[in-house]
């Protein structure tokens, strides 16, 4: 049995000695509370004006002792008494109530959070004795309906309810509907969360983003939320009355996860998991999921590998992390490592290895890249924005099938073609990896021998979705990455593709404005003027005809 003490200053030994003989006691496992216990919590609890509170488990033993101050209590951490899908914490409190009220909003709050089997009351009258019962208790999740039901007070002595057939059948009635939503669903659901200080416009753009990203992962999005801070909570990232909000929010949408639009580190994933009992994930291990989702040749899945491991390693968290390794010397030797370690150790040796292979990978494309600076062929490489329409365009000029979807990152593994001018012009279209905001570091590390083929282009064609509302701050997020990467000075055609979604004067406007060419990359004829503008900056003329592509290869080969 546990004793917890949320404040102990100014009580006597003899009434701290009253609250630990209660763990003598039993309530009796069909009472919700004995008649006597309850006096001797009223009584104590209006002499030292100090709210008093019991958990108790279904066997009727006290397990905790609480004791607050005049307005409320303090419930200690509870992370031992875990409650599985549909089933409650095990526990029921209950707590006095100095004033004639029923249950609080804290009190329905921590009801809900904790799933406990009953939150009850004891309002008090002046002298000490129990006037009333207030009894909540939990009930099946319904979209945007309460997660509790209050019951009428009860009269003073033991409550009028068999709390064990009645938490038998509830618990029943739980278990089944979270069977039925589960059997329900076709897919993962989850409730997304942004911590920012940026403006509301910019928050709601970086929201909308993040549901294309859970589109693209098959995850359906059941809520939101936005909080506004100028200042981010070191801890939780956002205030802690959100966190309960968030709680609440997410069991009532019954969700399988939490997705964060910011990153998170280990330290807050852990503090949130703890508080909101559901799996948290942020952005970039969203985007891993997706690239890992994607990756079909074996150098892809090297890489999405390496970056999902790099990003995994500082998240290995344990209890007692701090004391895990064992001394070392005379006295403190112990007998090897534990799980924790043996895991870190294996995810070191895993990232070595994938390092070295990825390194040969380089090596290899090195040799590539010098074999067609032989040849002497012009290499162009489309980037831009994911889902701008990268690897639509490199179908419409080469007459490839490259998949094109309507997602985010629906091509992941760099794809090339060969494509033929007029008077035996030759040329090589490389379509990449689409870019995002905020690019996680272990992907631009791990796809850096992927990257690297970019420096060996003779020219850039940036493709930007003219229609995304978006628009100007994609273009800067790959402008920005690209001056990571260390090829900004590369000639640049920027293509304002998906003319065909945009209004002719909007559209006129945002060439001038963004100095591009317009077009639509499922309408060839449109992109006459980009081959004219291609072939004048590679051979400094202009195609009589429209290129096609080389038939000594055939469609669909990639060409390295």
């Amino acid at each position: 049995m546990k004793k917890a003490y949320g404040h102990t200053q100014g009580l006597k030994a003899a009434q701290l000695k009253h609250l630990e003989k209660f763990y003598d006691r039993h309530v009796g496992p069909d009472l919700i509370i004995s008649q006597e216990l309850a006096l001797e919590m009223g009584r104590l609890s209006m002499e030292i004006r100090r709210q008093i509170g019991v958990l108790i488990d279904r066997l009727g033993r006290i397990q905790f002792v609480m004791v607050g101050d005049g307005s409320q209590i303090t419930i200690p951490n509870l992370e031992d008494y875990r409650a599985a899908m549909g089933r409650l914490k095990g526990l029921r409190l209950v707590h006095t109530h100095l004033k004639d009220e029923s249950l609080t909003d804290d009190d329905l709050t921590d009801l809900a959070m904790l799933r406990l089997d009953l939150m009850t009351a004891i309002t008090l009258d002046p002298n000490g004795t129990p006037s009333r019962f207030h009894v909540a208790h939990m009930v099946p999740s319904q979209p945007g309906a309460p997660l509790y039901e209050v019951m009428p007070p009860m009269a003073p002595g033991a409550p009028d309810i068999s709390f064990r057939g009645f938490i038998r059948e509830l618990e029943a009635e739980l278990v089944r509907s979270a069977g039925v939503t589960q059997s329900q669903k076709q897919q993962s659901s989850a409730f997304l969360v942004s911590v920012t200080s940026a403006s509301r416009r910019e928050a709601a753009d970086s929201m909308a983003e993040l549901k294309e990203l859970c589109r693209t992962n098959n995850i359906t999005v059941a809520g939101e939320m936005i909080q506004h801070r100028g200042k981010l909570d070191a801890r939780f990232l956002l205030g802690r009355g959100k966190v309960r909000e968030l709680t609440i929010a997410a069991m009532q949408c019954g969700v399988d996860l939490v997705i964060f639009d910011q990153n998170l580190n280990p330290s807050q994933i852990q503090s949130i998991t703890a508080q909101v009992e559901l799996p948290i994930i942020d952005r970039t291990q969203l985007i891993l999921d997706i690239f890992a989702q994607r990756a079909m040749t074996s150098e892809g899945k090297l890489q999405v590998e390496l970056a999902q491991l790099k990003y995994m390693l500082p998240r290995l968290l344990g209890r007692g992390t701090a004391m895990s390794r064992l001394a070392g010397g005379i006295g403190g030797r112990g007998p090897g490592e534990t799980k924790l370690e043996v895991d870190r150790r294996r995810v070191r040796e895993r990232i070595d290895r994938l390092e070295k292979s990825l390194k040969t990978v380089s090596k290899r494309r090195q040799t590539q890249k010098a074999a067609r600076e032989r040849k002497g062929l012009p290499i162009v490489s489309i980037v831009g924005y994911t889902n701008a329409g990268k690897s639509t365009m490199l179908n419409t000029l080469t007459q490839a099938t490259v998949l094109a979807e309507n997602k985010l990152f629906a091509t992941l593994d760099p794809t090339s073609r060969r494509l033929r001018f007029p008077e035996d012009k030759e040329i090589i279209i490389t379509d990449t990896v689409g870019f995002i905001r905020d690019l996680p570091k272990d992907l631009v590390t791990a796809f850096a021998a992927t990257l690297e083929e970019l420096k060996s282009a003779d020219l850039l064609l940036h493709v930007i979705d003219a229609s995304n509302p978006r628009m100007a701050n994609q273009v800067e997020s790959v402008e920005k990455i690209l001056r990571e990467i260390g090829i900004e000075d590369i000639p640049v055609i920027r293509i304002l593709n998906k003319a065909d979604r945009v209004d002719v004067e909007e559209m006129e406007k945002l060439c001038r404005v963004f100095e591009g060419i317009g077009v639509s990359a499922l309408d060839r004829p449109s992109l006459r003027p980009l081959t004219d503008r291609i072939m004048e900056l590679l051979f400094n003329n202009v195609i009589d005809e429209w290129p096609t592509t080389d038939e000594r290869v055939p469609d669909g080969q990639t060409i390295h």
